[in-house]
């Protein structure tokens, strides 16, 4: 009995899956369609894949290469060099930080360090719960009051390890 319950749970949700792969090539396909007759168009199709899916599914990796006329390699190396895209997706709440100079010479390295201790993944890492990711940022243009980081876009500047732990508290309710 529980193994036909644990069967029926399995393809639940590889339906569920299917139709979320379904629903994001569609999507992709739409993107393609809007670029359809832009020369070199690689990067706005990975931008607005991005905007709309929140990552780029390994799964469109091939559907764009061949609309672009590149290789899978071309399009993947494209996706893995900029820190903008990601493969995975992220968690409900995104924080980056700053890992220019300025910030680095402000503490910058002990918050980093502070934030994966104290949510537990490294850095370019999304929480077991999928509440929070972490990313280092190449300069968010704080640098006069650095430490900076952001919160899901909200730029927070002069970042102390208890300013992080309260801003983790504020956007999830209470869990730091």
């Amino acid at each position: 009995m529980a193994t036909e319950q644990i069967g029926r749970t399995m393809k639940q949700e590889q339906a569920r899956q299917g139709q979320h792969d379904a629903d994001a090539l569609a999507a992709v396909q739409r993107i393609l369609q809007l670029h359809a007759n832009e020369p070199g168009a690689l990067l706005p199709i990975l931008h607005d894949v991005q905007d709309a899916l929140g990552y780029i599914p390994a799964h469109a990796v091939p559907v764009i290469a061949e609309a672009q006329n590149l290789s899978r390699a071309e399009v993947h190396g494209v996706v893995t060099y900029y820190h903008h895209f990601r493969s995975e997706p992220a968690g409900r709440h995104v924080i980056q930080i700053c890992r220019a100079e300025a910030c680095q010479s402000m503490g910058a390295d002990a918050l980093l360090a502070h934030a994966e201790l104290r949510l537990g993944c490294g850095a370019h890492g999304t929480t077991s719960d999928g509440a929070f990711t972490l990313e280092p940022a190449f300069c968010l243009g704080l640098c006069a009051s650095s430490p900076a980081m952001t919160l899901d876009d909200q730029p927070h500047a002069r970042v102390t390890p208890k300013a992080f732990d309260a801003l983790l508290a504020q956007a999830e309710g209470g869990r730091a």
